[in-house]
This record gives structure tokens, C-alpha cells and sequence, in this order.
């Protein structure tokens, strides 16, 4: 990604995370004519779409509405990415509604690769203009605070250790675990809360901010039939080999697990490079969850869509039971286990890889798909695992708003229940989907209504300059399940850098906006221009 030379020592907009919301965040930021400097620890950003190598996680109306302009218009230029450089066939080049990888989990499955390419060309008018500096293998290290503000963030280059300091009227914290929140004593919640503090029927009995989601090192593969492409045995495989979680129905590295929303002993299969027609695929979460079938669960290229002789294999990306890791907590429990975390958990991704190769069962009664080949070039790195992890929880702020299951979940609600805000800054759709926990909770996956974000969700209650940009908002550890996912994350950050630019032009701060009514209307109407979706129609949860 282009940098404009020097390192700037302040600007308007301090965006730390480049991931999904912080991207978002300085494209509104930009766009209202703020200076912005947007950092990221790995040299990718986009984060979920491409570090941590996740086809987009959906609600089913996203081709008809329930997500903000920009967000469509990411979407958009991904599929003229593929009709204008891949050789696609006839009718798929025709699809308004391509799917480039023909995946089941999203109407858009794609490579991490196409969805960076969109998003430096989204960010390039904006840092050719001066006004945006994006620093990659950064990440902040330390906060400078005074009363109830946050004056300034120190930051950290990963290669070389070299710091710099950066000041602004308005820091937000896109990082995908919300490191700033901790480096500036902004209050926060972590893991589960008690069920006493919120009511929540699925919260456990005793809080545990230890007790979070597990992370997934995603990596893409593609097979080829009389090859030979096994890795080597992991160090640690006879331990991920025998290893049974107590709330599982066997080994872990079996195609058999629970079904997410049932809980019941399902087993998966898997075949590589299926003659089925990728155009027959439906994606629709809300008919079928799509995950009982591995390989084209997320599919991120089908070499079928293309013409004859293209490509010797689709490219699949492997996010599924296998490959979630619980055992240590990411966030909270020191530098030293979450380093140990992510390094078990890309263990564990390469244990999953090496079964597949050598002992997963196929349907002709032998064992092994040794034709598997990792693909680094789709990934970007050396091992070919993914960048970084997928991290699916974050530290989250003490908000003005907390959104509980009380307000989304459709058994205290109803299907076209849930909570209307007075200051809704958009929209999302999605179950409240929490994986395995390392705090050995199983699944918690159920039906949802179509919610709307609440700009409370995104003020602290305390500190007056420092907003969240992603899964960090106002949620509990139940219901960020549902506002965990790519288009509310976007959503999320492009709220957060239009709201820091418009306090800017109006001599405001964000407690102001949400609280006064004229205010508030003032600066949804900014939204309104900009196309971001902030009520739902009349749609029935799932």
C-alpha cells in the first residue's frame, strides 16, 4: 500500500486498525474532507476480507438492501474484478449477481487477494490527495490521556521496533482485539458477563472475561488428483490427533461435530473439486446454513465458472469446526498466552491440513487426500496460512447503549421483534452465532431479528474522543454473535469516522450527537446522504 513519505505526527482522524472498520472509517473520514492516518499491523489491510482470509458472512437480503452504499459498492467492484481480469464463461460473465467462488456461507465468496485490490483502489484518490497515510506493519503501543480524552497514540513498527507518536482530536479503535481501550483506560467489558447483570438467558451463571470465542487461522486450498502435496507432521499432531473436547462427539480432527444451532453428532463430508454446476449453488443462510458440505462451504474460486482449462481446481478456504482453537484466551490474560494462543492455534490449522492429506476418510473407503496443496500465493504468506487469526470477540466499551439479547434474540422477541433506536446509524442481519469458547461453552447459535446499531453503542460512557470501529461497540458477549460480522463492522467504522469528522466541522462531541435530538438529526442526516441504511423494512428473523 502506498505511503506518502514521512511519518505524520498529527491529524484529524487517528484510525488504529486497519482491518474492516478502520478501512471504513477513513473512507468516510476522507470523504468529509478530514486528514486521517490509518495503521495495521500485518501489510494487508481489510482485515475479516483479507488478512484473516473470510468470505463475507452475509445476512440473505444483502443484494437488496440492509447495508450502507459503500459497503455495496466494495461488493460491487469485487465481481467487475473478476469480469474484467478472469476468464470467465459466458453465463457466469452475465450474472449481475456473481458468486465468484460459488461458496454456500456468502452470495459473494472471493479471494483475500481481489477484496485488497478493491480496497487500496478505494483508499488510493484519498491518499494521492494528501489527506490519508496508511502505515502497515504498525501497531500502537502505548495512549496518552488527560481527564477524559485521549491526546495521543505511540505506535510500534513490528520489523524494527521504531516508535512514533501521533496526535488527534479524535482517535478511533479499529483494532481487531481493542488494544486502545486497554492502553487508554477506556472502561471496557471482556468475555462473558454474568447473566445477573444483563438478564440474558444464554449468558452463564458467573462472569468470565476470560471466557471468549475461539480463533480460527483460516488457510486455502486447492487439489490435485495424483499429486503428492503433504506437508510435514506437525510437532504437536498426536496431541490435536487425540484430542476430544468434553462437548464434542469424537476427535476433533473428524469430519464429525456438533451442529452449530442443534448441537446434535453431524458428520460433514467432503469431496474436492465436485462435478456440480457452481451456477446451481444457492448462498442462503436463512434456508440452509451450508456448512454440512466442507469443501464448497467456502469456496473462494470455482474453477467451473471459467473457461475450460483455466484452472485445474477450485480454491476453498478451510474455516470449519476442525480448525476453531479454544484452549487459551486471545485477549486478556497477558502478552505471553496470547502469543501462545495464536501460535497454537496455526498449529492446529497445519495438524487439520496434515489429517486431511494423509488420514481424513474418503468416500471410496481409503484414507488421505494427499493431491491437497496449501496455496500461499492466495494468502500472501510463507506457510500459507492466513496473515492473522480470525478473531470473532473483542474487548468492548462501557457504551452509553448496550445492545443485549434482550433486544435481538427471537425467542424474547418474536421474527419481526427486536428493539427500534431512537438514534439508529444503521442496520445488520445475522443468528447470534458464538463458536466453542475457551471457557468450554459449545456453540451458542440462535435465531435473530434484523437489528439496528444504536449510536449509543459507540460511545463511551466516560471518554469524550475515543470511538470503537468494530466488534468493540456497546454489545454483550451473547449479542456480539450477531454485530460481529463483515457488513456491520463496515458499517460500524464508516459510522464512527463520518461522526469524528462531523464533530470536527461542528464544534461537538459525540455525547452531544447522541444525546440532544436536533443534534442527533443534524448528523443522521449525513448518513442519510451518504447512503447508509439505518431501519430495517418489514423482514422476519431466522
Amino acid at each position: 500500500m502506498p505511503t506518502p513519505t514521512g511519518t505524520p505526527t498529527e491529524t484529524d482522524v487517528l484510525i488504529a486498525g486497519g482491518g474492516t472498520g478502520g478501512v471504513a472509517a477513513a473512507l468516510a473520514a476522507c470523504r468529509a474532507g478530514r486528514t486521517a492516518v490509518l495503521t495495521e499491523e500485518t501489510d494487508w489491510i481489510g482485515g475479516q476480507l483479507t488478512s484473516q482470509a473470510v468470505p463475507p458472512d452475509e445476512h440473505p437480503w444483502v443484494e437488496q438492501f440492509g447495508v450502507t452504499d459503500t459497503y455495496r459498492a466494495v461488493r460491487e467492484s469485487i465481481r467487475a474484478h473478476y469480469r474484467q481480469w478472469y476468464p470467465l464463461r459466458a453465463e457466469a460473465l452475465d450474472l449481475p449477481l456473481l458468486n465468484p467462488g460459488a461458496g454456500r456461507v456468502s452470495k459473494l465468496c472471493h479471494e483475500p487477494r481481489v477484496a485488497l485490490a478493491v480496497l487500496e483502489s478505494t483508499l488510493a484518490p484519498h491518499i494521492a490527495a494528501g489527506r490519508l497515510t496508511v502505515l502497515t506493519h504498525t501497531r500502537p503501543v502505548a495512549a496518552d490521556t488527560e481527564g477524559d480524552l485521549v491526546r495521543a497514540v505511540t505506535f510500534e513498527d513490528v520489523r524494527d521496533g521504531a516508535r512514533h507518536t501521533v496526535t488527534a482530536p479524535y482517535v478511533v479503535d479499529a483494532t481487531e482485539t481493542g488494544e486502545l481501550l486497554e492502553l487508554a483506560d477506556v472502561e471496557h467489558a471482556l468475555g462473558a458477563e454474568a447473566r445477573s447483570e444483563y438478564d440474558e438467558p444464554h449468558a452463564p451463571e458467573t462472569a468470565d472475561p476470560l471466557n471468549q470465542q475461539g480463533i480460527t487461522v483460516c488457510f486455502a486450498l486447492s487439489h490435485h488428483q495424483g499429486e503428492n502435496h503433504t506437508v510435514d507432521r506437525p510437532d504437536d499432531y498426536a496431541f490435536w490427533r487425540s484430542y476430544r473436547p468434553d462437548f464434542w462427539p469424537g476427535p476433533l480432527l473428524s469430519f464429525t461435530a456438533p451442529d452449530p444451532r442443534s448441537l446434535e453428532a453431524v458428520t460433514r463430508t467432503f469431496e474436492p473439486n465436485p462435478d456440480i454446476d457452481p451456477l446451481a449453488v444457492n448462498a442462503d443462510q436463512s434456508a440452509d446454513a451450508g456448512d454440512k458440505e466442507l469443501w464448497g462451504f467456502r469456496r473462494i474460486l470455482a474453477r467451473k465458472l471459467h473457461r475450460p482449462g483455466a484452472f485445474d481446481s477450485d480454491i476453498t478456504l478451510v474455516n470449519w469446526p476442525l480448525n476453531d482453537y479454544w484452549l487459551k484466551p486471545l485477549i486478556g490474560a497477558g502478552e505471553e498466552t496470547s502469543r501462545a494462543a495464536v501460535a497454537e492455534a496455526r498449529r492446529l490449522s497445519l495438524s487439520v491440513l496434515y489429517w486431511l492429506q494423509t488420514e481424513a476418510p474418503r468416500t471410496d473407503g481409503g484414507t488421505g487426500f494427499p493431491g491437497l496443496r496449501l496455496r500461499p500465493d492466495v494468502t500472501g504468506t510463507a506457510d500459507g496460512l492466513a496473515k492473522a487469526p480470525y478473531v470473532r470477540e473483542s474487548r468492548r466499551i462501557k457504551a452509553v447503549t448496550t445492545v443485549t439479547e434482550h433486544d435481538v434474540a427471537i425467542d424474547l422477541v418474536g421474527p419481526y421483534g427486536g428493539t427500534r433506536h431512537r438514534d439508529s446509524v444503521g442496520v445488520g442481519g445475522y443468528r447470534i452465532d458464538l463458536h466453542p469458547s475457551t471457557g468450554g461453552d459449545n456453540y451458542i447459535d440462535i435465531g435473530s431479528v434484523p437489528f439496528e446499531i444504536p449510536l449509543g453503542a459507540l460511545v463511551p460512557r466516560r471518554v469524550r474522543n475515543l470511538l470503537p470501529a468494530g466488534k468493540n461497540i456497546g454489545t454483550t458477549h451473547i449479542t456480539n454473535g450477531c454485530y460481529r460480522l463483515h457488513p456491520v463492522e463496515w458499517n460500524i467504522g464508516e459510522v464512527a469516522g463520518a461522526l469524528a469528522a462531523h464533530c470536527l466541522d461542528e464544534g461537538v462531541r459525540p455525547h452531544q450527537v447522541q444525546e440532544e435530538d436536533k443534534r442527533l438529526e443534524e448528523f443522521t442526516r449525513v448518513l442519510d446522504r451518504a447512503g447508509v441504511q439505518r431501519h430495517w423494512p418489514d423482514v422476519r428473523g431466522y
